[in-house]
């Protein structure tokens, strides 16, 4: 398991209990020492840059789908792909990029329009419970980051497939696969819950498969399978992104977990800047993903506005600030797949691997 080292003393000895708690202290008060330059960052911030830049990226997304609708139509191959292409364009920034800030409560200050907002993304657009996403994302995953058995990113358990098939193959099934998970989550929620989630499902799907039938002119058969392609269309990249970000680094035991900023700075790495992926995942899922773990609360764009200051608080405080590219991780991931497959047991083996 990974083990925070000791340090010696000046004289050679072991550094005791206190001078450990001395460390973590000091570890503690680095974190506040960045929290604090980043709300600073925040408050000289417009509503704009703190949310404006994400609402207009989303509406936008919005206002797309009838054009999708009317191209998705048309008989010439040409436009009916333009159509397809806008569909899941569309979809993609509704349901990763919206999904992913409603839960974290980043579209607005009102807790009864966060709470609105997480149920409209995730449940009516992303067809999963909100309540279960965000148990998974928000409470666990962001809060036992790389810890095993509780926020190792556990939740696709299929360490069975080959690595062709777990990579390009299998993501796809994930427009069928989310509801049928969501229905599996819904045990041991309130029946009010449980209607409100199956009703929100519900009104989401078949509200897209009526505009296919009656906007779009598509026959029964055509109209699911443009749902499942549309919806399938960023699953890869998707999947990819949730694995590179996180494995193959740092693991911590429930019981003897580091600080915070310990914690976060060697479990988390940052992609490269990708001009489809930041306007649809979003720059916290992207290129901001270790500023997005530090302060989940940020929006895309005001992760990627105080990205220079946790980037240089971390290098002059000798922390790491872990970044790789898209290809270079997919090669760790393809070449090391039984070794890197923190889903199957026994997950001990991917402890202190960097």
């Amino acid at each position: 398991m990974k083990n925070i080292p000791e340090k010696r003393s000046e004289s050679g000895g072991l550094r005791g209990p206190a001078a450990r708690d001395d460390e973590c202290a000091e570890r503690e008060t680095l974190m506040m020492e960045l929290t604090r330059l980043v709300q600073e960052s925040v408050r000289a911030s417009s509503w704009w840059e703190r949310r404006g830049v994400d609402c207009s990226i989303l509406t936008a997304a919005f206002i797309s789908l009838p054009a999708g609708f009317v191209l998705l139509g048309s008989s010439q191959m040409m436009y009916f792909l333009l159509g397809l292409l806008v569909m899941g364009v569309a979809h993609a920034v509704i349901t990763v990029k919206g999904t992913h800030l409603a839960s974290h409560g980043a579209l607005s200050e009102s807790p009864a329009w966060a709470h609105f907002w997480a149920v409209f993304f995730i449940e009516v657009c992303g067809s999963f419970s909100a309540r279960a996403g965000v148990q998974a994302h928000v409470k666990m995953h962001h809060a036992h980051t790389n810890v095993i058995g509780l926020g190792d990113s556990s939740t696709w358990k299929m360490p069975f497939l080959p690595r062709s098939v777990y990579l390009f193959i299998a993501p796809l099934a994930i427009p069928i696969i989310t509801p049928v998970v969501a229905v599996g989550q819904l045990k041991g929620q309130s029946p009010l819950q449980i209607m409100r989630t199956v009703v929100c499902v519900c009104v989401g799907f078949f509200s897209q498969y009526y505009l296919l039938r009656c906007v779009s002119g598509l026959s029964c058969s055509s109209a699911l399978l443009v749902m499942l392609l549309c919806r399938a269309m960023f699953s890869l990249p998707y999947i990819h992104v949730n694995i590179f970000q996180h494995i193959g680094l740092s693991m911590f035991s429930a019981a003897s977990r580091p600080k915070r900023i310990y914690q976060m700075t060697h479990g988390v790495l940052n992609l490269p800047r990708n001009p489809v992926l930041d306007w649809t995942f979003g720059h916290s899922l992207i290129s901001c993903h270790v500023e997005h773990h530090l302060f989940p609360f940020l929006s895309d764009n005001m992760c990627l506005k105080v990205k220079p200051i946790v980037s240089q608080f971390l290098k002059e405080k000798k922390l790491p600030y872990q970044e790789d590219g898209y290809a270079s991780r997919l090669r760790l991931f393809f070449h090391r797949y039984q070794e890197l497959m923190v889903f199957a047991p026994p997950i001990t083996d991917l402890v202190g691997v960097q």
